[in-house]
């Protein structure tokens, strides 16, 4: 109507004015160009998300291709029949058919749990393997070694196996001298023929706030999970220096954000700093930009916060590398190591260790040069066991998982803990 009403004024003029009539046709020009605009704007938003679909599509499939899929069906039976007690927190192990499958093709007189937890896996293991008669079960948490001697005794009284189990309140770093302890010439030097080290933290200690690794409940700053540590979350945030507090949540945490959280951290020293999880979360939330997804946004960078905070607590990577080489030295000659990591960092210790360890060559496709006698051993592993894809062979043993075995599409949607797990296994050279 304002166009329509200066044309008309116009035409009634004695004088008019075609500066007036030009801007006129500008605003029409201006209105017919915009919607020109919106549709070119609605267009190449449209394009934007088609090439951010293709972007994600990729992303899974290369995602997928740097990984083996489990296509082992879950046995829901064996886990309401393991887990369906009285006991108020429950927890599932993870890709406990996958670990089942890894030792199911070897005679295992020893087994080593690293991470016993609430042996799950222990149990299983022991259920599965009658001619077992060494277990030695590792962990530095005093409630979930009570829980997991009061579950093995529970299985090994309803059976006639005779193995001889020992529960050591130890952390896995320490598995060459706990060995040497238990007296066993069986457990001794080069020994055993089976160990696991599942990396996971069990749901009794997630769901205990007052444990301090969840970011979902209010409790204090602690994140140790030997109790008998010294080290606590707290103590790192409100006093250890600014630089290594960037540092942790740069390379622990692998925060994009880590500057403007050291900085909040450190300003909050000057208030009385920070003394429970709680805390923290409202010092991330207020750091937060909003437009970084909402609430998701705070929590995904909480959980990398905790995750960055619970590795220096408990110095888990460097422990890590250290124990894999020393449970290799305990592997008795075709046994076997399987471990089982939930992120990034520790994945890719485990994959850079294990190639070292083994010192050798990933394992050659069809149409190359390949090693008569390296082909003909992997192909006999591949044909005895199906989990088996691709191999990495070396001097010193054999990586059985080039690619990390993911749990299943059902597991993941039984136990969303679980979706981050990878599997990967290493063979001791048969002498």
């Amino acid at each position: 109507m304002a166009t329509v009403f200066k044309m008309s004024s116009l035409l009634l003029s004695p004088s008019p004015k075609p500066k007036l009539i030009y801007h006129s046709l500008r605003n029409i020009n201006s209105f017919l160009l915009s919607g020109s605009t919106a549709r070119a704007i609605s267009s190449s938003s449209s394009s934007i998300r088609i090439a951010k679909n293709k972007q994600k599509a990729k992303a899974a499939l290369a995602k997928e291709k740097r990984r083996t899929r489990s296509d082992k069906e879950l046995d829901k039976d064996a886990i309401i029949e393991l887990y369906n007690s009285s006991q108020s927190q429950l927890h599932i192990p993870v890709m406990l058919a996958e670990v089942l499958d890894v030792f199911s093709n070897s005679s295992l007189t020893s087994f080593v749990d690293c991470t016993l937890g609430a042996a799950g896996h222990s149990t299983a293991v022991i259920r599965g393997h009658p001619e077992l008669k060494y277990l030695v079960g590792m962990d530095v948490d005093p409630v979930a070694r009570d829980m997991a001697q009061t579950r093995l005794n529970s299985v090994l009284n309803g059976s006639e196996s005779n193995v001889k189990v020992f529960t050591v309140l130890r952390n896995f770093r320490h598995i060459k001298s706990v060995l040497i302890k238990t007296g066993e010439e069986h457990l001794g030097a080069a020994a055993v023929d089976g160990i696991l080290m599942d990396l996971g933290m069990s749901s009794m200690q997630v769901d205990d706030p007052q444990r301090g690794f969840s970011v979902l409940g209010d409790g204090p700053l602690d994140m140790r999970m030997d109790p008998q540590a010294s080290l606590k979350a707290e103590d790192i945030l409100n006093s250890w220096p600014d630089s290594e507090v960037g540092r942790i949540l740069r390379e622990y945490g692998e925060e994009s954000n880590w500057r403007t959280l050291q900085k909040k951290i450190v300003q909050a020293r000057l208030h009385g700093g920070l003394h429970s999880t709680g805390d923290l979360l409202d010092l991330i939330r207020r750091v937060t930009p909003a437009m970084k997804g909402g609430r998701q946004g705070w929590i995904k960078t909480a959980t990398r916060v905790f995750q960055a905070l619970r590795i220096a607590v408990n110095d888990e990577l460097k422990t890590l590398e250290e124990s894999l080489y020393s449970c290799f030295d305990c592997l008795a000659p075709g046994g076997r190591l399987a471990v089982i990591s939930f992120h990034s960092l520790e994945d890719r210790i485990v994959k850079q260790t294990f190639l070292d360890i083994i010192k050798g060559n990933e394992d050659i496709g069809e149409g190359e040069s390949c090693n008569i006698d390296l082909r003909k051993t992997s192909n006999e592993i591949k044909e005895k066991e199906a989990w088996i894809r691709h191999v990495i062979h070396g001097s010193n043993g054999t990586i059985l998982t080039k690619r990390p075995i993911t749990p299943s599409e059902e597991e993941e949607k039984l136990n969303r803990r679980s979706r981050s797990a990878k599997l990967r296994v290493i063979q001791k050279l048969l002498r």
